[in-house]
């Protein structure tokens, strides 16, 4: 066993080894010691550098000394990690990280998500006409636990050519009016829809004029109940309903001709069943009895028809009630909320003519939609306001009825009024 220096050996005594440096051959006998020499390098370039076998403590960067740093040369694969000669040199990479790949990719479609629904709820809250001010309202009924809506459809033709009030035969009247009027109320035992038929008898109250600021003092006077409305809009008929009710309008919507027609073709038509068939030349109805889908013209004249029927506005105002839900249904399901194609048509057809109170939020709409929605499947109730009779051609409301339907909404209790 020796004990030179790694990568050196004894001669055996020979006299002819050199060690590094040596200056001549050593006397006979002597022992010295010889460098082993390693088979020679591959061609310079074949590997990189840092596989070079050079000795590192013995030559200066870039001599090949020869020395074996134990990689194998010469196979087809060049060894593990060493590419075939003369080809690139590339590290094995990691396997690629598909939990991480998989997290990263549904942080982006949330994001996505999230950012259309961000700018879909400013485009159409920018789209709402908040123009009624029902902080002009005075002396008004406390609050109640339902959620209620004063929904009224006029009869404005703002924006519609002469050729389409031809088309929808809507006349062409300057100003408008409302065409039908009904109290929505959005409750945890149920939703209930009553409409209030225009030629219901009331009382105009004192009332504070929504443009001018001044104070118009009751004498008691009766009219019918759209005549609030054309005397001074939206915050008078607001105060002549709860006066004469007693239950509070926390909110108030209203729609156009043009856009109640607008809606419903973009909607691509609501479906309805028409019990039995009815003609209306004033408002262009004619229905065949059946399931049949509506377009807008179509729609407009069977909430519009009254003269056709035996009970004239009280008929009418069921069969409001009836579209309305049913549009409703259609509207508040995944196939058009989730679909854009349906959704932004939809929303731009009604939103440019929806007039709403100031306090009134997109989100407060949705319920309002909502709610109608859940006339229909079962949970609701629709009604006409309870009538007792008439006075000079004007319906009479029935006053014990609309106390005991007015306390049941206030108190968020199931309606058992009936309109019969």
């Amino acid at each position: 066993m020796n004990d030179w220096p790694e990568g050196w050996t004894d001669d055996g005594g020979t006299g002819r080894g050199y060690g590094r440096g040596s200056a001549g051959a050593q006397p006979e006998g002597a022992r010295v010691m010889r460098h082993v020499q390693r088979p020679a390098a591959p061609p310079r370039g074949s590997v990189p550098q840092q596989q070079r076998g050079y000795d590192q403590g013995y030559a200066e960067p870039g001599y090949d000394s020869g020395y074996n740093t134990g990689q194998v040369y010469g196979s087809p694969g060049g060894g593990r990690g060493i590419p075939p000669q003369g080809g690139p040199y590339r590290q094995p990479g990691p396997a690629p990280d598909w939990r991480r790949r998989f997290k990263v990719g549904s942080v982006v479609v949330l994001v996505a998500v999230l950012g259309t629904a961000i700018g879909t709820y400013f485009w159409a809250d920018s789209k709402v006409r908040r123009e009624v001010d029902l902080a002009k309202v005075i002396e008004r009924p406390q609050e109640g636990d339902c959620t209620t809506y004063l929904i009224v459809g006029s009869d404005s033709r703002e924006g519609m050519t002469a050729e389409e009030k031809k088309k929808l035969h809507t006349g062409s009247a300057e100003g408008k009016r409302t065409d039908s009027m009904m109290i929505l109320a959005a409750c945890g035992s149920g939703n209930t829809m009553v409409s209030l038929p225009r030629d219901s008898d009331v009382e105009i109250p004192t009332f504070v004029g929504s443009e001018s600021g001044k104070t118009f003092q009751g004498t008691g006077r009766r009219v019918k109940l759209n005549a609030a409305y054309a005397e001074d809009g939206p915050e008078l008929l607001v105060r002549t309903v709860e006066h004469n009710t007693g239950l509070r309008i926390d909110h108030y919507a209203e729609i156009g001709f043009a856009g109640f027609a607008n809606i419903v073709d973009a909607l691509g038509g609501v479906e309805m069943t028409i019990d039995k068939g009815f003609k209306d030349k004033k408002s262009g109805a004619d229905f065949q009895a059946g399931k049949q889908t509506l377009d807008g013209e179509q729609a407009l004249a069977y909430v519009r028809t009254r003269y056709a029927f035996a009970e004239s506005d009280l008929a009418r105002t069921k069969n409001q009630q009836k579209f309305l839900s049913a549009m409703a249904n259609q509207a508040a399901t995944p196939g058009t909320i989730l679909n854009p194609f349906k959704l932004y048509p939809t929303m731009g057809a009604g939103l440019d003519t929806l007039i709403v109170d100031k306090d009134m939020s997109l989100f407060d709409l949705g319920e309002m939609f909502f709610a109608m929605k859940g006339i229909t499947d079962g949970s609701g109730t629709s009604m006409n306001m309870p009538t007792s009779g008439s006075r000079g051609g004007n319906l009479v409301w029935d006053k014990a009825k609309v106390r005991q339907l007015v306390q049941q909404i206030q108190n968020d209790e199931k309606v058992t009024v009936s309109d019969k």
